[in-house]
């Protein structure tokens, strides 16, 4: 496995950008509610204040003392209470919300059981690594879309790689990123297109994974909610399980499942990501309204 990550288009400002950003989250993630003063956070990533000022609110839509408050502890209960989505509704409505599902055209083509079962046996995976908002990114796809996106900022690039290539024992797995950049600009937002999903699962976790769907950019729902929305109201448990092995996150957006009391329960990926993602969503949903005329 190659240790390059590959950026995505217009790659100096962009990469720069990516690694600006991802770095602040790391650093005011860590703080743990701490306020940081901008000077501070500035230093730490060796810009001036203005020049960091600009980037971060250019790239989310918030400046770095707004973010912080979307990046609190307690933003998942202020979620919950805001924008809770009830999923039964907004499935039987079509609904994906204003969120970036939405605006991409996700398209998206499940294995059948037998594919499943012969668990890649026979299937071309190519994977590939880039700079993304929640740090370095892997990305795996087949000729019909992307079906693996991890992350790696919590556990590490190796860990992160075979954590997705172990779900298809039997696949080949090929180095080739240039063929995933299409999906991988379209997933991150870094260029107009779809994002083709190949969604390797069993039939629950699938129907799992498609009421993930439902639930717009900025809102959260519940394991509980999700256990109702695919028949299951009792399932909560399976339902977590099936959360957490979503192969595709961010994407299908495991990361908006908290638990009811608010807390964030758990993220395949790492808890500051969860929160990173959480927090930059809802920035950049809030940034939106702002800007909007009522």
């Amino acid at each position: 496995m190659s240790d390059t990550v590959t950026p995505l288009p217009d790659a100096a400002e962009r990469a720069y950008h990516y690694r600006v950003i991802a770095r602040a989250i790391a650093a005011l993630d860590a703080a743990g509610g701490e306020r940081l003063a901008l000077p501070d956070l500035a230093a730490r990533l060796g810009m001036s204040p203005a020049h960091f000022q600009r980037v971060f609110s250019q790239w989310v839509g918030v400046s770095p003392k707004r973010y912080q408050q979307y990046l609190a502890l307690g933003h998942a209960r202020r979620l919950l209470a805001e924008r809770f989505t009830v999923l039964e509704t907004a499935m039987a409505s079509g609904l994906s919300g204003p969120g970036r599902l939405h605006d991409l055209f996700l398209r998206w083509e499940a294995m059948t059981p037998g594919d499943y079962a012969r668990a890649g046996d026979g299937l071309r995976i190519a994977f590939g690594w880039f700079d993304s908002p929640f740090g370095p990114a892997i990305a795996m796809g087949t000729d019909r879309g992307l079906c693996g996106l991890g992350f790696a900022a919590e556990m590490g690039a190796q860990a992160a790689h075979d954590d997705l290539a172990h779900r298809w024992p039997k696949a080949t797995f090929t180095e080739d990123p240039e063929s995933l950049r299409p999906c991988v600009e379209a997933a991150f937002g870094a260029a107009p297109g779809t994002a083709r999903l190949h969604l390797i699962g069993a039939p629950f976790q699938i129907k799992v994974w498609e009421a993930l769907l439902s639930v717009p950019s900025g809102h959260v729902t519940t394991y509980s909610e999700l256990a109702g929305a695919v028949g299951s109201p009792r399932a909560v448990r399976a339902v977590g399980t099936a959360v957490g092995r979503n192969p595709v996150s961010f994407l299908i957006p495991c990361h908006r499942a908290i638990a009811k009391s608010g807390g964030l329960g758990g993220y395949h990926w790492g808890l500051p990501v969860k929160r990173a993602m959480l927090a930059w969503e809802a920035a950049r949903l809030d940034a939106g309204t702002e800007r909007t005329p009522a």
